[in-house]
């Protein structure tokens, strides 16, 4: 095919050259203008918009204008290949570019381009550091074109801002140390509103998305932050809309307090036989209790049938704590800081505070590690990564590892994956596998080689899938007197440094999946010196090893990846054993026993293309397995999608009208609403005189938007509820998804009646009470709330059932 028609990559950067001549064209043109001048060009250009031209047109002449705005503020000058990613991003494509090639300073080109047309651009990336870092880093470039630069992170949102703190005098340093070290004397501290107000805002994928469901639950359009969501970059594509893309981001309020039942079979389950008790499915991530097991908890718990005597509940309660203690494990699920059970993300190695466990699972968790157990939540607001993405109009992304997931990408985001070259030849050697038949044996062969590469000096960092595997491989270097870096989720804090000076002479970092992302390794460490930067090059350069393979093939490039940038020499290899996770789930029996038969000493490497073979094939069926896993979650997720999209644009409306009350659209939009459910417009004037003008405003907006937040909430659940039965379905060869679809669409449809309707009957039957008075206070009118309407509060709950 390749023949016949040509390389699709090959032609598409074919079309991109004379595009980069171009801009090189303008490069003396554009270095000859003053500084004030650079930054008036911003205006001319915004100009040139408003009178019909479109970005496309502009694009080499704001490309050149970025390109020269590096120069001048940061030193640095967007090669070529840079100029082609850059127009890859623009025009809403994937731009894989290898490790050390420059992503963040490429970013700036779209960036700046999107930027004038005033919708603001996001640029999205994984963590809360890159964001602050990003926006110091690269605001300075910004800020001499005449743009604003804004960053959301988790507790705090910023402008930049060159002259807060009067820290001018730092430049030099944020220059040299800017990839791995936050300047926070230039961000100053504005509202989240402001930084979105920014042409550019930097933020995490996590911020975006949750700014969005809460200003969609605000009371009030002044506490609304987000614009419309006009171009995005998203930095790390892969991990944030493919390895995230299982993970809806949920905004939820405290329901129940937790039965004491976590508790109770916290303490039953250790006391079960694994053999014969119950099985467990790793591929699936199940775990199933046999009918031996079901005799054992009825007889623990005194009980003759558990089923008849307990019911539904308790049953459920039973199986999260039977997944807690079976398939969750501390030190790589989860770990326990201060009192707290906080879930590690598996593909970044992070810590993810504040994001707890549906279903009971994460109550479960706390009463088996014996901590406080937190009440049940409530969902209010709910959205999928692959929803909130798709709302923009353009959407860009990089990544250094993207073409093995650019079938996702298409099928998904709609989304096309271009590989752009390397700006010099890659000089990395990926050595083959080294096959051990126990872990025992592999961790003493790599503390053997990290020992032979740190006795010349050759720097290593090692790249370990859990906390546990890092700390004991961490004991084992002491045991053997070799100095090292520890990094994981427990000692995340000096992360950036840590990884920057993995490149110095005779280095050892031990660190998990956290070293994959978001910091470049330079030779002879950063700041680099010369001498050590030249003894390393000699010694063969970082030598990166992989102690397990990941389930997906891009995390364990990721890793390789970390070795030689821009053309440095460096090597990767990795070390994997048959007990491996991978290796033990996904076909290594097999192996196993032709080993056994071999007689096969357990630090004896094998390095066979058969093993290399089988291990690629497992990654390849597991990646297979994942994307169907997504592909269902975003399946069902549409329907959900659909019906948050028009409940949303409802709620928006209602809010915009009043805020300005004295054109009188909410009241006619009220007026029609009442009366579809027999309340004339003469009943409407009436109330409106009975509470007065001023109280009917704010009955207006208060109830209006309170009854649609209450049914929404409970259209959440109902949802939910519906999506666990129509999977029964199947069993009458009925298609669970299309059942799922028709029945969500009579709800949403009742939805819509129900809001109304609550609409209609809670404004009509609000009344004036005079407040308690003290001796100080003057009476003050409010209205009041019928027992069946939804609780002032905010719960969510029935008036009579809350604070009623």
């Amino acid at each position: 095919m390749w023949n016949m028609f040509g390389d699709a990559n090959e032609s598409y950067l074919k079309k991109l050259r004379p595009l980069v001549v171009e801009i090189n064209e303008k490069e003396k043109d554009v270095g000859s203008l003053s500084d004030q001048e650079l930054k008036e060009k911003t205006q001319i250009l915004k100009d040139h918009l408003a009178q019909g031209e479109t970005l496309q047109d502009l694009l080499s002449e704001a490309f050149a204008l970025a390109r020269e705005a590096a120069k001048r503020t940061l030193g640095q000058r967007h090669f070529d290949v840079q100029l082609m990613g850059g127009i890859a991003l623009h025009e809403g494509k994937v731009a894989e570019m290898k490790t050390g090639e420059g992503k963040t300073l490429v970013a700036t080109l779209p960036a700046y381009l999107n930027a004038l047309a005033g919708k603001g651009v996001h640029v999205v990336t994984v963590n809360d550091y890159l964001a602050k870092r990003d926006a110091v880093w690269m605001g300075q470039i910004y800020f001499a074109l005449g743009l604003t630069t804004g960053c959301i992170t988790h507790d705090a949102s910023y402008l930049y801002d060159p002259l807060y703190q009067g820290e001018g005098s730092r430049d030099k340093e944020r220059d040299m140390l800017g990839s791995f070290k936050v300047v926070e004397s230039y961000l100053r501290p504005v509202s989240r509103k402001e930084a979105y107000a920014a042409d550019i805002t930097y933020g995490t994928n996590n911020e975006f998305g949750f700014d969005y469901l809460r200003d969609n639950m605000a009371y009030d359009l002044n506490a609304v932050s987000q614009r419309a969501h006009s171009f995005a970059i998203v930095d790390e594509m892969d991990s944030i809309l493919i390895d995230e893309a299982r993970t809806p981001l949920i905004i939820s309020a405290p329901d129940e307090e937790s039965s004491h039942w976590y508790y109770d079979f916290a303490k039953i389950i250790p006391q079960m036989d694994p053999a014969t008790d119950y099985e467990i499915d790793e591929k699936l991530r199940a775990v199933t209790l046999t009918e031996q097991g079901i005799d054992r908890v009825e007889q623990l718990l005194n009980l003759k049938d558990i089923y008849q005597e307990k019911g539904i509940k308790y049953l459920h309660h039973l199986e999260q704590a039977l997944r807690a203690q079976a398939l969750f494990k501390r030190d790589k699920d989860y770990v326990v800081k201060s009192g707290e059970v906080i879930i590690v993300d598996e593909f970044t190695g992070r810590m993810l505070p504040g994001r707890r466990y549906s279903g009971g699972l994460h109550q479960a968790l706390e009463a088996k590690e014996g901590v406080k157990v937190q009440p049940e939540s409530l969902t209010l607001a709910s959205i999928t990564f692959q929803n909130y993405f798709r709302m923009y109009e353009k959407l860009g992304g990089m990544t250094g590892t993207a073409l093995t997931s650019a079938e996702e990408f298409h099928k998904v985001y709609n989304l096309d994956v271009v590989s752009i070259p390397t700006h010099r030849p890659l000089a990395r050697q990926d050595l083959p596998d080294r096959v051990y038949t126990t872990v025992q044996g592999k961790f003493t062969a790599v503390v053997r080689e990290i020992k032979e590469r740190h006795a010349k000096g050759q720097p290593v960092l090692v790249g370990t899938v859990s906390i546990e595997r890092n700390e004991r491989l961490s004991k084992l270097l002491e045991i053997e007197g070799v100095p090292h870096r520890v990094l994981n989720a427990k000692n995340h804090e000096r992360e950036a440094e840590t990884i920057a000076q993995a490149g110095k002479l005779g280095s050892v970092t031990i660190a998990t999946n956290m070293a994959g992302r978001g910091v470049d390794i330079i030779l002879g460490g950063n700041p680099p010196v010369e001498e050590d930067a030249l003894s390393v090059r000699e010694a063969g350069g970082l030598y990166v090893i992989g102690t397990e393979r990941h389930e997906a093939r891009r995390i364990d490039n990721q890793l390789r990846g970390r070795s030689g940038r821009q053309g440095d020499p460096g090597s990767s290899q990795f070390f994997i054993s048959l007990e491996d996770d991978l290796m033990r789930i996904f076909g290594g029996e097999r192996l196993k026993s032709m080993l056994d038969r071999l007689h096969v000493e357990e630090d004896q490497p094998i390095e066979a293309g058969m093993v290399s073979k089988a291990i690629e094939s497992a990654q390849a069926r597991v990646e297979g397995a994942n994307f169907d896993i997504r592909k269902h979650l975003l399946d069902y997720d549409d329907v959900l999608s659909k019906h948050r999209g028009v409940i949303y644009k409802k709620r928006r409306a209602l809010l915009e009208m009043s805020q300005s009350p004295a054109d009188g659209s909410l009241r006619t939009f009220l007026q029609e609403i009442t009366e579809k459910f027999e309340y004339s417009k003469e009943d409407y004037e009436k109330k409106m005189q009975e509470l007065g003008p001023d109280l009917m405003v704010q009955a207006e907006r208060i109830v209006g938007l309170r009854a649609i937040d209450s049914l929404w909430l409970e259209h959440l659940e109902g949802m939910e509820r519906m999506r666990d039965s129509v999977r029964l379905r199947a069993y009458g060869q009925q298609d669970p998804l299309v059942e799922y679809k028709n029945e969500g669409r009579k709800m949403f449809q009742s939805l819509l009646d129900n809001i109304d309707e609550l609409i209609a009957n809670s404004l009509m039957k609000l009344q004036k009470v005079p407040t308690q008075q003290t001796p100080q206070q003057r009476p003050v009118s409010s209205p009041t709330v019928g027992r069946n309407d939804p609780c002032p509060c905010g719960s969510g709950k029935k008036y009579k059932k809350c604070h009623g």
